[in-house]
Protein backbone atom coordinates (compact mmCIF):
# COMPACT_ATOMS: atom_id res chain seq x y z
CA UNK A 1 0.00 0.00 0.00
CA UNK A 2 1.39 3.43 -0.94
CA UNK A 3 2.28 6.18 1.53
CA UNK A 4 -0.73 8.16 0.27
CA UNK A 5 -3.03 5.33 1.35
CA UNK A 6 -1.42 4.58 4.71
CA UNK A 7 0.40 6.27 7.58
CA UNK A 8 2.42 5.31 10.64
CA UNK A 9 1.31 5.79 14.23
CA UNK A 10 3.34 5.06 17.33
CA UNK A 11 3.19 4.83 21.11
CA UNK A 12 1.50 2.24 23.32
CA UNK A 13 -1.75 4.12 23.97
CA UNK A 14 -2.30 5.31 20.40
CA UNK A 15 -1.62 1.92 18.81
CA UNK A 16 -3.66 -0.03 21.36
CA UNK A 17 -6.62 2.30 20.87
CA UNK A 18 -6.36 2.00 17.08
CA UNK A 19 -6.48 -1.80 17.31
CA UNK A 20 -9.35 -1.83 19.82
CA UNK A 21 -11.53 0.63 17.91
CA UNK A 22 -10.50 0.28 14.26
CA UNK A 23 -8.66 -3.03 13.88
CA UNK A 24 -9.80 -3.30 10.27
CA UNK A 25 -7.67 -0.24 9.45
CA UNK A 26 -4.49 -1.49 11.17
CA UNK A 27 -2.36 -3.11 8.48
CA UNK A 28 0.81 -4.03 10.38
CA UNK A 29 2.19 -3.87 13.92
CA UNK A 30 5.92 -3.73 14.64
CA UNK A 31 7.18 -4.42 18.16
CA UNK A 32 10.71 -3.88 19.41
CA UNK A 33 12.74 -7.07 19.76
CA UNK A 34 13.86 -7.99 23.26
CA UNK A 35 10.84 -6.55 25.03
CA UNK A 36 8.49 -9.07 26.56
CA UNK A 37 6.78 -7.23 29.40
CA UNK A 38 3.07 -7.65 30.15
CA UNK A 39 2.05 -4.58 28.15
CA UNK A 40 3.82 -5.87 25.04
CA UNK A 41 2.36 -9.35 25.50
CA UNK A 42 -1.12 -7.86 25.83
CA UNK A 43 -0.68 -5.70 22.73
CA UNK A 44 0.70 -8.58 20.68
CA UNK A 45 -2.16 -10.84 21.74
CA UNK A 46 -4.76 -8.15 21.05
CA UNK A 47 -3.36 -7.58 17.57
CA UNK A 48 -3.24 -11.28 16.67
CA UNK A 49 -6.76 -11.87 17.98
CA UNK A 50 -7.92 -8.91 15.88
CA UNK A 51 -6.32 -10.26 12.72
CA UNK A 52 -3.45 -7.75 12.66
CA UNK A 53 -0.06 -8.94 11.44
CA UNK A 54 2.64 -8.63 14.14
CA UNK A 55 6.39 -8.49 13.52
CA UNK A 56 9.31 -8.07 15.95
CA UNK A 57 12.11 -5.86 14.62
CA UNK A 58 15.23 -4.23 16.04
CA UNK A 59 15.27 -0.88 17.79
CA UNK A 60 17.33 0.54 14.92
CA UNK A 61 14.72 -0.45 12.34
CA UNK A 62 11.94 1.06 14.47
CA UNK A 63 13.95 4.26 14.73
CA UNK A 64 14.26 4.41 10.94
CA UNK A 65 10.51 4.03 10.57
CA UNK A 66 9.78 6.86 13.04
CA UNK A 67 12.92 9.00 13.41
CA UNK A 68 13.07 11.62 16.12
CA UNK A 69 10.02 10.48 18.09
CA UNK A 70 9.47 8.54 21.31
CA UNK A 71 7.75 5.46 19.90
CA UNK A 72 7.96 3.31 23.09
CA UNK A 73 8.95 0.31 20.98
CA UNK A 74 5.59 0.23 19.17
CA UNK A 75 4.83 1.33 15.60
CA UNK A 76 1.83 0.48 13.44
CA UNK A 77 0.89 1.08 9.83
CA UNK A 78 -2.74 2.10 9.46
CA UNK A 79 -4.98 2.80 6.50
CA UNK A 80 -5.17 6.55 5.96
CA UNK A 81 -8.59 7.70 7.05
CA UNK A 82 -11.00 9.39 4.73
CA UNK A 83 -11.82 12.91 5.86
CA UNK A 84 -14.70 13.12 8.33
CA UNK A 85 -15.55 9.48 8.96
CA UNK A 86 -18.40 10.87 11.08
CA UNK A 87 -20.46 13.65 9.53
CA UNK A 88 -21.56 16.70 11.51
CA UNK A 89 -25.10 16.35 10.20
CA UNK A 90 -25.39 12.90 11.78
CA UNK A 91 -24.25 14.22 15.16
CA UNK A 92 -26.86 16.96 15.06
CA UNK A 93 -29.60 14.33 15.25
CA UNK A 94 -28.64 13.56 18.87
CA UNK A 95 -30.80 14.84 21.71
CA UNK A 96 -27.76 15.65 23.86
CA UNK A 97 -24.56 16.93 22.31
CA UNK A 98 -21.22 18.39 23.36
CA UNK A 99 -18.80 19.60 20.69
CA UNK A 100 -15.35 21.19 20.85
CA UNK A 101 -14.42 23.69 18.13
CA UNK A 102 -10.77 24.70 17.71
CA UNK A 103 -10.24 27.97 15.84
CA UNK A 104 -6.78 28.13 14.22
CA UNK A 105 -5.16 25.89 16.83
CA UNK A 106 -2.23 24.57 14.81
CA UNK A 107 0.29 23.04 17.20
CA UNK A 108 -0.08 19.23 16.95
CA UNK A 109 0.79 18.75 20.63
CA UNK A 110 -2.01 21.10 21.67
CA UNK A 111 -4.48 19.43 19.32
CA UNK A 112 -3.50 16.00 20.62
CA UNK A 113 -3.90 17.17 24.22
CA UNK A 114 -7.32 18.64 23.38
CA UNK A 115 -8.42 15.33 21.82
CA UNK A 116 -7.29 13.45 24.92
CA UNK A 117 -9.25 15.84 27.14
CA UNK A 118 -12.24 15.70 24.80
CA UNK A 119 -12.39 11.93 25.18
CA UNK A 120 -12.21 12.21 28.98
CA UNK A 121 -15.01 14.81 29.04
CA UNK A 122 -17.30 12.80 26.76
CA UNK A 123 -17.14 15.19 23.81
CA UNK A 124 -18.98 13.94 20.72
CA UNK A 125 -16.58 15.46 18.17
CA UNK A 126 -13.79 17.98 17.69
CA UNK A 127 -14.32 20.39 14.80
CA UNK A 128 -11.49 22.29 13.08
CA UNK A 129 -10.97 24.34 9.94
CA UNK A 130 -9.56 22.22 7.13
CA UNK A 131 -7.29 25.07 6.01
CA UNK A 132 -6.23 26.43 9.40
CA UNK A 133 -5.57 23.30 11.48
CA UNK A 134 -3.62 20.16 10.54
CA UNK A 135 -5.11 16.80 9.65
CA UNK A 136 -4.50 13.95 12.08
CA UNK A 137 -0.82 13.02 12.25
CA UNK A 138 1.28 10.52 14.17
CA UNK A 139 2.27 13.25 16.63
CA UNK A 140 -1.36 14.22 17.29
CA UNK A 141 -2.38 10.58 17.71
CA UNK A 142 0.50 9.89 20.10
CA UNK A 143 -0.20 12.92 22.31
CA UNK A 144 -3.93 12.12 22.27
CA UNK A 145 -3.14 8.73 23.87
CA UNK A 146 -6.04 7.03 22.12
CA UNK A 147 -8.38 10.02 21.99
CA UNK A 148 -7.87 10.44 18.25
CA UNK A 149 -9.35 6.97 17.71
CA UNK A 150 -12.43 7.55 19.88
CA UNK A 151 -13.37 11.19 19.26
CA UNK A 152 -14.33 12.12 15.68
CA UNK A 153 -12.06 14.82 14.22
CA UNK A 154 -14.17 16.76 11.76
CA UNK A 155 -12.56 19.16 9.28
CA UNK A 156 -14.82 21.81 7.76
CA UNK A 157 -14.16 24.28 4.96
CA UNK A 158 -15.70 27.27 6.73
CA UNK A 159 -15.75 27.37 10.54
CA UNK A 160 -18.12 30.35 10.83
CA UNK A 161 -20.59 28.62 8.51
CA UNK A 162 -20.35 25.42 10.57
CA UNK A 163 -21.06 27.40 13.77
CA UNK A 164 -24.06 29.01 12.08
CA UNK A 165 -25.28 25.53 11.16
CA UNK A 166 -24.98 24.46 14.80
CA UNK A 167 -26.93 27.47 16.02
CA UNK A 168 -29.66 26.84 13.45
CA UNK A 169 -30.01 23.35 14.93
CA UNK A 170 -30.40 24.58 18.52
CA UNK A 171 -26.82 24.06 19.68
CA UNK A 172 -25.75 26.78 22.16
CA UNK A 173 -22.28 27.94 21.09
CA UNK A 174 -19.99 29.29 23.81
CA UNK A 175 -16.65 30.92 23.03
CA UNK A 176 -13.82 31.22 25.55
CA UNK A 177 -12.22 34.66 25.67
CA UNK A 178 -10.10 36.29 28.35
CA UNK A 179 -11.96 39.61 28.06
CA UNK A 180 -15.48 38.14 28.27
CA UNK A 181 -17.77 39.61 30.93
CA UNK A 182 -19.42 36.28 31.81
CA UNK A 183 -17.57 33.99 34.22
CA UNK A 184 -17.26 30.32 33.21
CA UNK A 185 -18.81 29.35 36.55
CA UNK A 186 -21.86 31.55 35.90
CA UNK A 187 -22.63 29.71 32.67
CA UNK A 188 -26.01 28.01 32.30
CA UNK A 189 -25.83 24.76 30.38
CA UNK A 190 -28.25 23.32 27.86
CA UNK A 191 -28.53 19.79 26.47
CA UNK A 192 -26.75 20.71 23.24
CA UNK A 193 -23.60 22.80 23.51
CA UNK A 194 -20.42 23.64 21.63
CA UNK A 195 -17.28 25.17 23.14
CA UNK A 196 -15.06 27.30 20.89
CA UNK A 197 -11.38 27.73 21.77
CA UNK A 198 -9.08 30.09 19.90
CA UNK A 199 -5.39 29.80 19.21
CA UNK A 200 -2.80 30.82 21.77
CA UNK A 201 -1.83 34.45 21.47
CA UNK A 202 -4.48 35.54 18.96
CA UNK A 203 -7.49 33.79 20.45
CA UNK A 204 -10.60 33.44 18.32
CA UNK A 205 -10.81 35.24 15.00
CA UNK A 206 -13.29 38.13 14.86
CA UNK A 207 -15.82 36.31 12.68
CA UNK A 208 -15.67 33.21 14.87
CA UNK A 209 -16.12 35.32 17.98
CA UNK A 210 -19.13 37.11 16.50
CA UNK A 211 -20.67 33.76 15.54
CA UNK A 212 -20.89 32.58 19.17
CA UNK A 213 -24.06 32.83 21.24
CA UNK A 214 -22.12 33.70 24.38
CA UNK A 215 -18.57 34.46 25.48
CA UNK A 216 -17.12 33.22 28.76
CA UNK A 217 -13.86 33.73 30.65
CA UNK A 218 -11.95 31.54 33.09
CA UNK A 219 -11.53 33.54 36.32
CA UNK A 220 -7.78 33.95 36.84
CA UNK A 221 -6.58 34.27 40.44
CA UNK A 222 -2.83 34.75 39.97
CA UNK A 223 -0.53 36.92 37.89
CA UNK A 224 -0.46 35.02 34.59
CA UNK A 225 -2.72 36.45 31.91
CA UNK A 226 -3.58 33.27 30.04
CA UNK A 227 -3.36 29.48 30.01
CA UNK A 228 -2.17 26.98 27.43
CA UNK A 229 -5.09 26.26 25.10
CA UNK A 230 -5.24 22.58 26.05
CA UNK A 231 -5.30 23.42 29.78
CA UNK A 232 -8.01 26.05 29.28
CA UNK A 233 -9.97 23.59 27.15
CA UNK A 234 -9.91 21.02 29.94
CA UNK A 235 -11.15 23.50 32.54
CA UNK A 236 -14.01 24.69 30.34
CA UNK A 237 -15.05 21.26 29.06
CA UNK A 238 -15.29 19.65 32.46
CA UNK A 239 -17.29 22.55 33.88
CA UNK A 240 -19.69 22.39 30.93
CA UNK A 241 -19.95 18.61 31.24
CA UNK A 242 -20.69 18.98 34.96
CA UNK A 243 -23.45 21.50 34.23
CA UNK A 244 -24.93 19.33 31.48
CA UNK A 245 -24.95 16.26 33.72
CA UNK A 246 -26.57 18.23 36.54
CA UNK A 247 -29.23 19.62 34.20
CA UNK A 248 -30.04 16.12 32.91
CA UNK A 249 -30.25 14.54 36.38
Amino acid sequence: MSNKQSELIYGLHAVESAIRHHAEDVLQLWLQQGRNDKRFQMLSGLAKNSGVSVQSISADKLKKKCPGVRHQGVVAQIRRQKQNKVELEDLLEREELLLLILDEVQDPHNIGACLRTADAAGVDAVIVSKNRSPALTGVIRNVASGGAETVPYIQVSNLARAISQLRDRDVWVVGASGDASTDLYDLTASKRMALVMGSEGKGMRRLTRESCDELIAIPMQGNVESLNVSVATGICLFQIRHLMNTASA
